[in-house]
């Protein structure tokens, strides 16, 4: 007999899939679901939690690709304070200039590892905090915020409480052991002059909120086949933490600046998914910018196109991906644009080669080897339901070390028709693992692709040089992104020098927070909002002589940089 248990403990618990649903469930799962809690997140949007024994077995075909959360990771490479990105990217001449601008009166929200609260980068001058809100996933034991059904919130009034005790984490537990999220802030709105420290942020005087993430559930680990011990955070749980965000600045009138420094490379690269489709909700409304990085993978060798031969009726390409002989497993996606029909077939590194699977008996196909202890599970939606195209997901379970060959055949495909395939991001890997012949443009980690979020790149400030590992684009669809790059080499956090995207967008959300304070707070242009900014900063960016704009490395209109 089963324990009762409380809808808190079921959305945290791995006896429970988390289900993204958009308006409704897929027709699999309707009538089978009576254990189940529902999280509201906004509008049609949400997310069940459904008792794993009530569902039928964890698949994209069966579940469709959308419900699946996809995982995030940190887009970071694993002194003192050095001022340059800030001065070269005009940042520190708007906070000396007249117009003073430091952020004043602006939110700027985070979704990551957590904050250092009693840093004192992120105090006042009395001591009291600058932090609005923490909400923490991890923690169940305190008052979820209003709306939330799990986690613990902790307000400023709370905060300050525990700054002024002599063990501050006895009243507020949550704790950024990791750091990402620490180092984040602080290249985005740190402030300290106390003991010599020196550290200013973009953005030293607006206020901050931050949502610790919790790590994913260990069933979509084990789906996404993530090494153990790597940062990873599940879609369903980055979207409620969005929704705090949101939630929160229109509870205090206050214009936000949501800054995502998390990335993936599963989705359509185009946008097409469910949180691509919320970022573009919140992005549009007034006194909201959204900035996201674009990853870190534009030199990973993770990313391949396909392209068909004009007046072939069909091409077959071989597409090779070197395994590593640590990958104990790992996830592909092969996305093919209509009218085309892709059909595949697998060769081992020691030569077994499968049959050609075109997909028209059965959506799914498992494939296991005379002479490899290797298996590989093939899964196939014809039309995948937000982007409309052909989806062919693969995982390769305990594949044998060497070179494995994926031969697609293009049909039906007219000419030029293009598909793409993507391995997980790095830290998902943990090993050498890439592609033989790779495309290093379409590397823009998802949700960046997003059509009205704005999107940074990554340069070096030191050389003026585009960052080698820089996500790239353009979509797969061809729209152009990035919109704006920012520096992101060497960034001086309060943790250290780091590298990254992530601290790139957080550096340019700062910047973002300066804009809000001189159009909102100032009542400059008080309905402004993401196209708005995005088109200042097109206006203000520095085009280098002799390249062609737009492009994929430095955006559609340049580097946030004093011209």
């Amino acid at each position: 007999m089963e324990l009762w248990m409380t809808d808190q403990e079921k959305i945290v618990s791995n006896d429970y899939y988390d289900i993204i649903a958009d308006y409704t469930l897929p027709e699999k799962l309707w009538g089978s679901l009576r254990d189940f809690v529902y999280q509201p997140v906004s509008g049609e949007i949400g997310v069940v939690y459904a008792n794993r024994r009530e569902v039928p077995q964890l698949s994209v075909s069966e579940f469709t690709y959308q419900a699946i959360p996809k995982l995030y990771g940190l887009m970071q490479q694993s002194e003192p304070f050095d001022p340059t990105p800030l001065i070269r990217s005009g940042i520190t001449e708007m906070q000396n200039s007249a117009l003073n601008l430091t952020g004043r009166g602006v939110i700027i929200g985070f979704l990551d590892t957590g904050i250092r609260y009693d840093d004192p980068v992120f105090r006042n001058p009395d001591g009291s905090t600058r932090i609005l809100g923490i909400w923490d996933q991890n923690v169940q034991t305190g008052t979820p915020p209003d709306g939330i059904l799990y986690g613990t919130e902790y307000k400023r009034e709370t905060i300050d409480l525990a700054l002024q005790s002599e063990n501050p984490r006895e009243i507020v537990p949550s704790y950024d052991e990791n750091g990402h999220g620490t180092a984040l802030a602080s290249v985005a709105v740190g402030s300290s002059l106390e003991n010599g420290l020196g550290f200013l942020g973009a953005a030293p005087e607006a206020d901050i909120v931050m949502v610790k993430l919790k790590e994913a559930k260990q069933y979509l680990r084990d789906f996404y086949l993530i090494p153990e011990d790597v940062p990873a955070y599940a879609e369903s749980d980055v979207m409620v933490a969005i929704k705090y965000l949101e939630s929160y600045a229109v509870s205090l009138l206050k214009p936000l600046v949501i800054c995502f420094g998390l990335g993936t490379n599963m989705g359509d690269h185009n946008g097409h998914q469910i949180l691509g489709g919320y970022l573009n909700l919140i992005a549009t409304k007034r006194s909201r910018v959204v900035m996201v990085c674009g990853g870190n993978e534009g030199n990973s060798a993770h990313h391949y196109e396909g392209t068909s031969i004009e007046g072939l009726l069909e091409t077959v390409d071989n597409v090779e991906i070197r395994v590593d002989g640590n990958t104990k497993g790992f996830t592909a996606e092969l996305w093919g644009n209509v009218p085309a029909k892709h059909a595949i077939s697998i060769r081992t590194p020691g030569g077994e080669v499968t049959s050609r699977v075109d997909f028209r008996d059965q959506n799914r196909r498992e494939f296991s080897f005379v002479f490899e202890r290797s298996r590989i599970e093939v899964d196939h939606i014809l039309v995948e339901q937000g982007s409309g195209e052909e989806l062919i997901f693969f995982r390769f379970i305990d594949p044998t070390p060497g070179v494995w060959t994926i031969q697609v055949t293009i049909s039906e495909n007219g000419s030029g028709s293009i598909f793409n395939i993507w391995l997980p991001v790095t830290d998902f890997l943990q090993s050498n693992t890439y592609f033989l012949r790779p495309y290093p443009y379409g590397t823009l980690t998802e949700p960046s692709n997003a059509r009205e979020v704005i999107t940074t790149s990554t340069y070096n400030d030191e050389n003026g040089g585009f960052w080698a590992d820089s996500g790239r684009g353009y979509t797969r669809q061809g729209r152009v992104k990035p919109d704006i790059s920012s520096p992101g080499v060497n960034i001086s956090t309060i943790l250290g020098r780091r590298t990254g995207s992530s601290f790139g967008v957080a550096l340019a959300s700062g910047a973002a927070a300066q804009f809000l304070q001189w159009a909102v707070v100032q009542a400059n242009q008080p309905r402004v909002e993401s196209r708005e900014l995005k088109n200042y900063l097109i206006r203000g960016a520095f085009r280098a002589p002799g390249e062609n704009y737009p492009n994929g490395e430095w955006g559609a209109y340049g580097n946030i940089v004093s011209s």
